[in-house]
């Protein structure tokens, strides 16, 4: 019985592990997998993206001013601490790789900070700033986001 019991609970795992692995996908006709989320999860995942750029250009910007106090917080704002407030709901939708490369943004957000802080040369922060953006090419390059088909 207590066999029974604990590969019952394995295969649950199992199951619980593919879902939040796999998320909510479908095939594309570009190549690309289609992430489906609700016109709501969608907004926010677009929102973030947004954010991501205008942080992005905002972090360039105070690097070409030599200005990493200005670096160091706008990087930190766009870091893992702008993850707190995003639904669990969502998470699990969202593929693996995708998680990866936005907790990956995410944290190069922070080194970016972390270094400003430190005082590193600007050309230091612009090539973190780089291979940042190679994660957000990465993403778009495998990921979209389809309009939900709303039920009429």
């Amino acid at each position: 019985m207590k066999n029974i019991i604990i590969i019952i609970l394995l295969l649950i795992i199992g199951a619980l592990g593919f879902i939040l692995t796999k998320g909510s996908v479908a095939p594309s006709t570009d190549g690309r997998t289609n992430v489906v989320l609700n016109k709501d999860e969608r907004d926010l995942v677009l929102g973030e993206m947004r954010q991501f750029l205008i942080s992005v250009q905002g972090v360039s910007a105070a690097i070409t001013n030599k200005d990493l106090k200005t670096v160091e917080t706008l990087a930190h704002k766009a870091g893992m601490a702008a993850e707190a407030d995003t639904p669990g709901a969502l998470l699990q939708k969202i593929p693996l790789g995708m998680k990866t490369l936005g907790f990956g943004t995410r944290g190069l957000f922070d080194d970016i900070s972390a270094a400003a802080k430190e005082g590193k040369d600007p050309l230091e922060l612009r090539k973190q700033l780089d291979a940042l953006m190679n994660n957000c090419i990465a993403c778009h390059e495998t990921y979209r986001l389809p309009e939900p088909i709303e039920n009429k």
